[in-house]
């Protein structure tokens, strides 16, 4: 990692922000990429001065295709190069479809999935000279459905869709193209989750402290980049959700109907 450049996006909080500091441990120069300036510019001032890297703080709602225009340009402008580009900004919604204004699902669209569509295309052609990484942080939703999650689950099918896609294309360009899916990880991304008028949730409907750590999903993924894998499943119980759901899908559907009615407020 080296001197590389890495482009991170939702970058202030959860698994974006461990992955900043364990990218930047490694050697590699940092962009943090948010829409809260204040909270990725101090998280960028503390990389640079505890690893002795160049962090560069860029505010932008990647929701939008000319500041996602913007990312790029203002990375090649300040550091020549691209190595790295890890898509991980992400929202979520709860709520059933029949109760879902489909405004929530266009946003949750924008952000999960035209997000990186936009980076990508941008900073493909820089990735492409120094034959380097494009990272979309997924979900075991984008493998196995949830209840109550269609339009995040959508958002997530479609990223898988594009970045395999993708990864043939480029089959013998040098692109490393990886895909990784965690199961849950303690994080904001439930408390801001979108319910069906389009307001956040405010509270997660599960205990956060049995989860995986962002920090522990972080290690995982800079390994993953640095060995060029194709895959990344992360956790014991995602992986089982996931050969389950590809061998057993009727049994899949009953165990996640069962598993989503015992949660907290459960739309059930």
């Amino acid at each position: 990692m080296t001197g590389k450049v890495s482009i991170i996006t939702g970058a202030s909080s959860g698994i974006g922000k461990a992955l900043c500091y364990e990218l930047a441990s490694r050697g590699s120069n940092i962009v943090l990429v948010a829409r809260r300036q204040d909270l990725i510019q101090e998280i960028a001032n503390t990389i640079e001065s505890k690893y002795n890297i160049k962090a560069k703080a860029i505010k932008a709602d990647v929701s939008l295709e000319q500041d996602c225009k913007l990312v790029i340009d203002e990375t090649v402008k300040t550091f020549g190069k691209i190595d790295i580009l890890v898509n991980n900004a992400g929202i979520s919604q709860r709520a059933m479809f029949a109760d879902l204004d489909l405004s929530v699902i266009k946003r949750v669209m924008a952000v999960n999935y035209w997000a990186s569509i936009y980076t990508t295309k941008f900073a493909l052609p820089y990735l492409l000279k120094t034959k380097g990484s494009v990272v979309a942080i997924s979900s075991i939703s984008g493998f196995s459905p949830l209840p109550a999650r269609t339009g995040y689950c959508s958002s997530k099918y479609a990223l898988h869709g594009f970045m395999e896609s993708l990864r043939i294309e480029h089959l013998k360009t040098g692109l490393h193209v990886m895909v990784v899916a965690p199961e849950y990880v303690a994080s904001e991304i439930r408390e801001h989750a979108l319910i069906g008028d389009g307001s956040e949730q405010g509270k997660s409907p599960r205990e956060e402290k049995k989860m995986l750590t962002a920090e522990h999903v972080a290690k995982r993924i800079a390994t993953g980049i640095k060995k060029r894998r194709r895959t990344m499943v992360i956790g014991k119980q995602g992986m089982l959700i996931v050969g389950i759901s590809r061998i057993l899908p009727k049994l899949s559907d009953r165990l996640i109907y069962n598993f989503i009615k015992k949660e907290e407020n459960s739309p059930y």
